[in-house]
């Protein structure tokens, strides 16, 4: 019912944000990886909205980008999965790291986010995995805050250090993130990427 909304910041709470438009003021129900990114109060906003109504609440959902509202509906899609469970996990991780964690099977990720156990994250995948296209978001994990200044032969060094890692035990998602962080130059091997990786894989 209602697509996007523009207008200025008013307030930020917990869990939510006020957005004023046109003398309204529309109180939107929101992650924390979206309050967090919200600008100072009197900015002017689009913000991406979903429209629920239920028989004891109406409420709106708040996003700054499409990708991040899509996958909430798509979280909201899955059985037992409701805007609080999506939320949560939303708070927790980005759009992008929680459609790797689907498309690797990764469920120790997603169970990390509160309120949601195993099983959840379980079925959260099986319901999911399928509607995501999964080279494009490994591709785009793998490519994403890399420099342009790196080597186009890296891609497959990196690919290899994410596989030895998982084989050692560590999910895809941290397993990714440790070996993101890593210096990657021309002369860089799959063993000399283990190592750093490895290092800051103790700190996660």
């Amino acid at each position: 019912m209602i697509s996007y909304i523009k207008g200025t910041v008013e307030d930020i709470g917990d869990d939510y944000f006020v957005l004023e438009s046109h003398d309204i003021g529309y109180r939107i129900f929101a992650p924390g990886s979206v309050l967090n990114r919200l600008p100072a109060k009197g900015t002017e906003i689009k913000v991406h909205t979903y429209f629920k109504v239920s028989e004891d609440a109406i409420q709106l959902y708040g996003f700054l980008d499409k990708e991040t509202k899509n996958l909430f509906l798509m979280l909201l899609s899955v059985n037992s999965v409701g805007p609080k469970a999506a939320l949560s996990i939303l708070s927790v991780f980005s759009a992008e790291d929680v459609r790797f964690a689907i498309v690797s099977g990764d469920s120790k990720t997603i169970s990390r986010a509160p309120g949601i156990g195993t099983k959840t994250a379980q079925r959260i995948i099986l319901d999911l995995k399928d509607k995501l296209d999964a080279a494009e978001v490994v591709e785009d994990k793998l490519s994403g805050g890399v420099s342009t200044d790196i080597p186009t032969g890296t891609p497959s060094v990196k690919t290899d250090a994410i596989a030895a890692l998982t084989a050692l035990g560590y999910s895809q998602t941290d397993a990714y993130k440790a070996v993101s962080k890593a210096t990657i130059t021309e002369s860089t091997t799959v063993e000399d990427l283990l190592k750093e990786a490895l290092k800051e894989l103790a700190f996660i």
